[in-house]
């Protein structure tokens, strides 16, 4: 699935992101480890994958979006 990154706090490495239909979906550090970023600015395309229901979905990988 791709979003566009919203919110980054490089001390905690969390934030959201927003999915193409606007919601901000929040990711922890596990997350943002998981795709080994060193940095990610608003506005980034990413690739996520998410885990639980559809109305509260968890962030589990995140990495940049690549051509």
């Amino acid at each position: 699935m791709q979003a566009t990154a919203y919110t980054y706090d490089p001390e905690s490495r969390s934030g959201q992101v927003l999915l193409d239909d606007g919601t901000p979906v929040p990711f922890d550090a596990a997350a943002f480890d998981r795709g080994g970023l060193r940095l990610l600015r608003p506005g980034q395309r990413v690739r996520i994958e998410v885990e639980g229901p559809k109305d509260t979905p968890r962030i589990t990988l995140i990495t940049l979006q690549t051509l």
